[in-house]
């Protein structure tokens, strides 16, 4: 078992890096104009609806992400064996990060495409939030209950 919770940490690693590299990724094509800069900075409608649509999906990503994973793990998580436990924590984890990547590369692009900072700080927020989300060893095995009765295998 002690094989298999290191490789998961080191998917989840790795996952954690591209959310943070795709990120850059996409400052990167905009700021080398691979993608175009400002298509919506002299249409007032659109850079509300995208700011708006923005807001409102940081706002709502945030707290959904990080509530809905800790509420699989009380409620499904720690009640399966260790590797369907491993396995699952693994799904709920990318889905996680998947609900805070869409919500930053959208606002990215709301920066980029109408030059106002609101997509630029709601980016920032869920940047700042991905951090409380860092895959390793302690949080694993503190999130699935193996810390307090730990099996010498696992060390």
């Amino acid at each position: 078992m002690k094989e298999g919770i290191k490789r998961l940490l080191r998917i989840l690693q790795v996952e954690f890096a591209m959310l943070w590299m795709l990120v850059v990724l996409l400052v990167v094509l905009y700021e080398y104009d691979v993608l175009p800069q400002g298509v919506f900075a002299d249409d007032a409608q659109a850079c509300y609806v995208m700011q708006a649509t923005g807001i409102l999906l940081t706002v709502g990503m945030i707290p959904l992400s990080l509530r809905m994973f800790s509420l699989s793990l009380t409620r499904y998580v720690r009640r399966l064996s260790l590797p369907d436990a491993l396995v699952s924590y693994r799904r709920w984890s990318e889905v996680r990060l998947g609900m805070l990547l869409a919500p930053a590369l959208f606002d990215m692009t709301v920066y980029y495409t109408t030059l106002d900072t609101t997509g630029l700080l709601c980016a920032g927020m869920v940047l700042l939030v991905s951090l409380f989300c860092v895959p390793g060893r302690t949080r694993l095995l503190k999130e699935l209950d193996l810390e307090q009765n730990r099996p010498s295998n696992l060390d």
